[in-house]
């Protein structure tokens, strides 16, 4: 887990009754959670998270963590785009009366994610069944556009919905106002291989590399702080942005030569026995041009999504 703590001086100015910034901490998952980080912000009198986690007993172990750290009361949590990652473990939340907040978009998005996805992890991965898998529940607020959060301390926290698909097929971000810091989700994955299979559009994914780039790009003109995406390191967003652009474009670079140089062997690609090992020869080459990248598994699980998008199809 990684925090971000008071300095003896933020707590000297709170002894004297100061007005200060709130605290921004980061829990991180398990392995069995990849590795997700959920943001949350206390300002001394409540507390607000980003994201949920992607089982009930991830969630809980955020909560855990939260109640380790502070007797602030949560009383909101803010889905930033439609992954299990991000929605899976809101019943935690809602059983604890916690209020749910998502953009409007994102809200009806995240039935057809859960869909797709539940059907991936029971039926083929086997991961779960029915029974287990978690059961998602509504969103309870929703917004358009932008949405100002007032906090019992007076301070502010901006939800943003940006105007094209990211990593999802919708994405918010969440502006601590005082600090300019942003929270993204998996929108970056600074120094941390990405999610490359896209949003999830009436069944199918359907990757936006174009979308997801510009924006990264409007992030500068958001906030001045640093970027705490949904898994990697925290850092300054004008180096958030150019290193995930970057790594935006060589992904897809990677992606069209290794198709180019498979020739008339590309329809191996849709071949059930045989995708598997291209797959695994593709992450190959995002270890070579990444090799200080952390997780390229993610690489092998997700490229799918952006390979059948440049082939003209769609699917597993």
């Amino acid at each position: 887990m990684k925090v971000k703590t008071l300095s003896l001086l933020t707590a000297l100015l709170c002894a004297s009754g100061a007005a200060v910034a709130g605290t921004l901490h980061v829990f991180t998952s398990d392995a069995s959670g990849f590795n997700t980080h959920s943001a949350w912000y206390d300002d001394g009198k409540e507390v607000l998270v980003v994201d949920s986690q992607f089982t009930p007993e991830q969630a809980k172990a955020l909560i855990a963590d939260i109640k380790k750290q502070t007797s602030s009361p949560i009383t909101r949590i803010v889905v930033t785009h439609p992954n299990p990652d991000k929605f899976n473990g809101l019943a935690v939340f809602h059983q604890a009366g916690v209020e749910s907040i998502a953009s409007a978009s994102t809200a009806a998005a995240i039935p057809g994610v859960d869909a797709y996805k539940r059907y991936f992890w029971v039926k083929m991965a086997k991961a779960f069944t029915d029974e287990t898998y978690p059961k998602v529940e509504p969103i309870k607020t929703t917004f358009k556009g932008k949405q100002v959060i007032k906090l019992k301390s007076g301070e502010t926290i901006s939800l943003i919905e940006l105007p094209k698909p990211g990593i999802s097929s919708t994405q918010t971000v969440v502006r601590i106002d005082k600090s300019g810091d942003l929270i993204v989700g998996d929108l970056v994955h600074t120094r941390h291989h990405a999610w490359l299979e896209g949003g999830i559009v009436d069944g199918k994914p359907t990757p936006d590399l174009a979308g997801w780039k510009a924006d990264l790009k409007v992030l500068p003109t958001l906030g001045k702080g640093k970027v705490y995406g949904g898994r990697g390191d925290f850092v300054p967003v004008k180096e958030a942005v150019a290193q995930e652009v970057a790594y935006l474009e060589k992904a897809d670079q990677i992606v069209d030569g290794y198709l180019k140089a498979l020739g008339p062997r590309v329809s191996e690609l849709n071949d059930s026995e045989k995708k598997g090992a291209h797959f695994a020869a593709i992450q190959a080459e995002f270890v070579k041009a990444f090799p200080d990248y952390a997780f390229p598994d993610m690489v092998g699980y997700s490229v799918y999504g952006l390979v059948q998008q440049k082939l003209g199809t769609a699917g597993h």
